[in-house]
């Protein structure tokens, strides 16, 4: 006897093939299978890239509708929707002396008709830097997000179990569709996207590669959804919603389960999230099938 260890790529009526890491692939007959078994892949290099290098790909995920380069900054605007994609990423070096950039970043703002937010993360030069010039948490009282990476392996093997519970839990009422544009019922149920729904498809589009997970019922009304986009390795998950009649169901799993399964087939490795801190129900789900916090960011506001 002997082992093959690899990514099992077919399974047809008598044979299987598994691509090793190195050489060709290796056809085995079924008839020769004394045992096989799932093998954990390697953790995701990308769970050790710095705070600065995972929300430069997090940008590419969200691009905003007007983004300009300030340096290793980026400032963004998009109309309002979403503090990201309308505040400057301040992570790295602005290129300039801070008085200087923060008069760039003000006036950039001013022209867009938007206030001066950064995005800066926790404890970083940035944030120091921005807070003692005065800027000041631009939502009070609201706690900081958690930018949140996961192996979209261990995700997509954490999700069988749960989904196959909110399946069956929904007595199969639901089905799950996969599209890429956002449909106005996926849109509906998002009051930012509602104030400006150009800007909005501007941003939730504008990823070369994005997919848009839609559940519905058997009236066909949308009870679930969720968006992935993927860029080189990285998957980014956002938007994922349940309706509130139908929450505690498991519909977040199968949203899940799409969203990753999807993220799979692009050839993506890391899954990353970005989850307020105060929103506990969120960080639970996330947590149960395998995502922890990288780092987590803040939105400062001009004084």
């Amino acid at each position: 006897m002997t082992d093959v260890l690899g990514v099992m790529t077919a399974w047809e009526s008598t044979t299987t093939t598994v691509q090793p890491e190195a050489g060709e692939p290796v056809v085995i007959a079924l008839a020769d299978i004394v045992s096989g078994k799932p093998v954990p892949p390697r953790p995701s290099v990308r769970l050790r890239v710095t705070a600065q290098e995972a929300e430069r790909r997090a940008l590419e995920g969200w691009p905003a509708v007007v983004s300009e380069p300030l340096g290793e900054w980026v400032l963004r605007a998009s109309a309002g929707f979403t503090s990201r994609a309308n505040s400057v990423l301040a992570v790295g070096s602005p290129g300039l002396p801070l008085d200087a950039a923060l008069d760039r970043v003000t006036a950039f703002y001013a022209a867009h008709r938007l206030p001066a937010w950064a995005q800066v993360v926790v404890g970083s030069d940035a944030d120091m830097a921005l807070e003692s010039a005065g800027w000041a948490a631009a939502r009070p009282g609201e706690a900081d997000s958690c930018f949140q990476v996961a192996s979209v392996a261990r995700v997509a093997r954490a999700v069988r179990g749960p989904v196959r519970a909110g399946l069956s839990s929904a007595g199969g009422a639901v089905s799950v569709s996969v599209s890429p544009d956002a449909s106005d019922a996926w849109l509906a149920v998002d009051a930012r996207a509602l104030v400006d729904p150009v800007a909005a498809r501007t941003v939730l589009e504008a990823p070369a590669q994005v997919a848009f997970v839609s559940v519905t019922g058997t009236g066909g009304e949308l009870v679930a959804r969720g968006r992935v986009s993927h860029c080189d390795d990285w998957a980014g998950i956002t938007d994922v919603w349940v309706a509130r009649d139908h929450r505690r169901q498991g519909l977040a799993f199968v949203v899940m389960a799409a969203l990753v399964d999807w993220s799979a087939e692009q050839g993506a490795r890391t899954a990353y999230l970005q989850t307020r801190g105060d929103n506990p129900g969120a960080l639970a789900l996330y947590d149960q099938i395998g995502f922890v916090t990288h780092h987590e960011y803040r939105y400062l506001a001009a004084p």
